[in-house]
This record gives structure tokens, sequence and C-alpha cells, in this order.
């Protein structure tokens, strides 16, 4: 197979397979990291948990050598790391990035073995490597088609190719960050069967992850970093996730409270709506109402968000407050009351070669014009304003987007379509996506606070309990259509996924969707 394959020999069951020591490290004014510790023992799955930019993505980014740390000592079976990824590689180090790291352009196959082709007569050998692909892929439970273009599959399918891609390259220890954050439940679940067969076949997993259920599920050992420190270490077996939680974030977290809300008039009204994957959509969503969109990724949830707001080429009706948008611009949906928290934050929600401060006024330029262009005093104090009520970590108005933890960009975006003066409907697209559970309980209370403001909010999520928490009705999408949709109080989880995986079939439990 590939080399590195024997990379992480004379480790014994029960040493130390990865260990971080007294990690200590700065990321501009933040102390990221303030002496972290993470010892993970080989065979074993060992989760990190934490809040939003408690240091767990930079604890393990030094430990697969993307990052220095300014002090402290990284060891691999014993032995001490020299840094860099090229060094971490021949240890046995492999890391699935919560962004993927995908060539989109290319296979399968080219991205798996890409720098490490296997040659025969000066060429690669491209039936050996699908051939091998294909066997490494069906022996973890990996399915993968080699030589499909990855731009054509979905997030689950991606996912298995960037750990098929870690593991054709010798990786012993493995690396998942967030891997469950763009998965909805069945391939989470599919996920974790998979991340329990690799420990099974002697590899060693660090999982990182704000789903305290996956911890309990499939991991052997936590730790728990807060603000940069480690605050508990425990076998999974003889902890709970309400301890768990509580390390994390220092108190009890308790999900907000749904208040009754009478419905107002129809603000958003689609007739017809085709887009893409979308085949024809009526739909209403009422000031005062959550309107939940469920279904496996891939049957135009996707298309009907960038429909209405005007991301992607639509045929239909899609009126809002009474007026027709139909054939209107992103500009001017959103001078007419629409704000819209896209699935993908880095790329759809903000500008990360920006700053914090020219983030929260995208869109809204001309409220914040002075004489000579942009007032930058008014636009640092809104962004003081925001980041300190938002809670978003750094809250330094001058500091990069790039720098926040994707649970804090996502605070960000979210913060910002908020504040959007005069706003009717918010389309929200996976709110809590690698989000923490302090801040996704949040994030629960701001959509409520804006339901009972008035607001109408078209909510599409992956998370069937967050769909169940926080919607008045929930519609379940496949193959483009509506098919079916419940009340709150009818909507179980059962329901749901038997409309999600075509297993039944429904109606509107209101006649109208």
């Amino acid at each position: 197979m590939s080399a590195g394959a024997g990379a992480a020999t004379g480790m014994v069951a029960g040493q130390s397979a990865l260990l971080l020591a007294g990690i200590r490290k700065r990321c501009g004014t933040t102390q990221a990291l303030a002496g972290a510790t993470l010892d993970a023992t080989r065979g074993r799955v060992h989760a990190l948990v934490g809040e939003n930019g408690a240091g767990k993505t930079t604890l393990m980014r030094i430990a697969y050598g993307l990052e220095r740390p300014d002090a402290g000592q990284v060891s691999v079976g014993g032995r001490p790391l020299a840094s860099g990824v090229v060094a971490a590689l021949q240890a046995g180090l492999g890391m699935v990035h919560q962004h993927f790291m995908l060539a989109e352009a290319l296979t399968v196959v080219e991205n798996v073995v890409l720098g490490r082709e296997p040659m025969r007569g000066g060429l690669v050998d491209w039936a050996r490597a699908r051939r091998e692909v294909a066997e490494l892929g069906q022996r973890y439970g990996l399915a993968v088609e080699p030589d499909a273009r990855v731009e054509t599959l979905g997030v689950g399918e991606k996912q298995r190719v960037e750990i098929v891609k870690v593991l054709w390259r010798g990786a012993a220890i493995i690396i998942l960050d967030e891997p469950t954050a763009v998965l909805g439940p069945t391939e989470a679940a599919g996920l974790l069967e998979v991340v329990r067969g690799l420990r099974a076949a002697g590899k060693t997993v660090v999982l990182i992850t704000h789903k305290l259920d996956e911890v309990m599920a499939a991991a052997d050992d936590v730790t728990v970093l807060r603000r940069g420190l480690v605050v508990t270490r425990k076998l999974v077996a003889e902890t709970s996730a309400a301890e768990l939680a509580r390390a994390m974030v220092g108190h009890d977290v308790t999900p907000p409270e749904v208040e009754a809300v009478a419905p107002r008039a129809v603000v958003l009204e689609l007739r017809g709506l085709r887009a893409g994957r979308l085949q024809g959509v009526d739909l209403e969503v009422r000031g005062g109402e959550i309107v939940g969109v469920a279904g496996v990724e891939g049957n135009g949830q996707r298309e009907l968000i960038e429909g209405i707001i005007g991301l992607c080429q639509a045929t239909g009706q899609v009126r809002v407050g009474g007026v027709d948008l139909s054939g209107k611009s992103v500009a001017e949906r959103l001078a007419a009351g629409l704000a819209h928290v896209p699935e993908d934050r880095q790329r759809r929600g903000l500008v990360l070669e920006f700053t914090l401060e020219d983030n929260l006024v995208l869109g809204r330029l001309g409220e914040f014009a002075g004489r000579f262009g942009l007032d930058r005093a008014r636009v640092r104090a809104h962004a003081r304003q925001v980041l300190g009520e938002h809670d978003v970590r750094p809250a330094q108005p001058t500091a990069l987007a790039s720098v926040l933890s994707g649970g804090n960009q996502q605070k960000l975006v979210l913060a910002r379509e908020l504040r959007r003066p005069g706003t009717k409907l918010l389309l929200c697209a996976q709110p809590t996506r690698g989000v923490d559970i302090a801040a996704a309980a949040e994030i629960h209370k701001r959509l409520l606070a804006a339901r009972a403001a008035g607001m109408a909010i078209l909510l599409v999520s992956a998370d069937l309990g967050e769909l169940r928490l926080l919607s008045d009705r929930i519609v379940v999408m496949l193959r483009g259509r509506i098919n079916g949709a419940f009340t709150r109080e009818d909507a179980t989880e059962a329901k749901l996924g038997a409309l999600m995986t075509a297993t039944s079939t429904s109606t509107s439990t209101e006649g109208e969707a």
C-alpha cells in the first residue's frame, strides 16, 4: 500500500500514541492554549471537547504540524515529534479537517493518491490505484467510487474520501475535526460506525466534537478544554453528557422555553418555485412563525434557500410581504426585508480576509458612510457592541474573520443577519453547525426572540432535534419536492425519518404547506 503504513510500529497497546504536553500558543492578543495536555492511548478513541474558541482545533493543528507551539512538547509513541506536517505524516498522523481539503475538479482516486501515486515503468499505475483505493474503502466501511469527480459528491461521500486519503498515507493516528458537523443523522451514525471500525483495526482516533451524544456513543476517553486549559479528563464510561457539558461551559446548559406566539400575516409566499433539484415548491411562512425544513442532504434544501434569496437561477413566484421579488437581485431582496444565514459560513457568509468589523457591515455600507468613505469610528463602535452582545471571541473588531473558530464565525454571521434593519424574513440554514452546546442554546434563544418579535423564519437543519424544538411546522424535502408537513407536536423523529428516506408519504397536516 502507501508509504508510511508502518509508521506507528513500536507502540504497544496501552501506551501513549499521541502526547501533547504543556502546549502554549498565543494568537495575536488571545492566549489560545495555556499549557494544555492531551494523552491519547493507542487503539482507543479519544474525544476532545470544549466551547468554541477553547483551543481544540489549534491543539490538533499543532499535533499535525500546521502550527508551532510557543511552548510544550509533542510526542508520538513516546518519541518527540519534529515540527512540520511532513514529520507528522512520517510518524503516522493523519488529519481530516472540518472544512474539506479536497481538489473538487479531480476524481476520488486522484485526490486520495495525490503526492503518493503508485508508479509502474515511470508512469502512474492508475489501475492499481483504483483497485487499492476501492479495497481500502471497503475494508473500513468507507465505500467510495474511485472515478467519481469530487465536485459531484455529497458531503457524506466527501467525508469518506477524506478519511480514505489519510488511511492511504498510512495513518495510525487519525484526527477528526468536527467530522459530523456537515452530516445528517443517518450519515453521522454511519461515520461513528466507521470510527468504531478504525478502533477495532488498532487505529487511534482523536475525535473533536461538540456533540456529547457522539462522545458517549463512540469514545473511550474524553478531554475537556476550556479557554485553553484542560479542565478534566475522564473515562467515558465514568462520566455523563451532563457532567461534560458543565465542564465545557462552567455551568448547566438548559434548552430555551418555546412560548406560544400567535402567527401573523403571510410574509413568504412561494408558488411553483423551481431551481436545480427543486421541482415546483409551494410554501407559506407567516410572521411570528418558524417553519423548519428537514431532509437528507441533496434533496433541494439548498436550492430552496438560494432560490428565495436570489443566489441561483429560479423560476416561479417569490413574494415577501406581498411584494413580488421574482427576478430581483440579491441586493434588492435584502432591501425588501430578507436576511440570510447560509449553510457554508466560509464561502457564502464571510469574507475571511476582511476584519470582523467589515464583515458586520456587509450589505449595509450605505448606513455607515462618511464624507470620505466608511465612517470608521461608527463601524468600530457598531462592531464592539455586536461582538460583545453575541459573545464572539475574540471580540476584537480589527481581527480577521479567518482567525475565528468555526463556531465563532457562525455567531458573527448570525449576529449580522439578525441585526439587519427592517428584516421581515430570515432564511437560516444550519444555524448551529459546528457550534458548542452553550452557543447553540444562545442561538436558539435569539431565533425564538426574533419569532416572538414577529419575524418569519425559514429554518433548514440536519439536526432533527433542533427542528423539533424550534419549529412551529416542519416540512420534509424529498427529491426536490415537499413530501409532507407536520406541526411541532406531531413531528416525531420516526415520522420525519420515514418521509426523508421515502419509506412513507404524507401530506401536510394543515393542507397548505
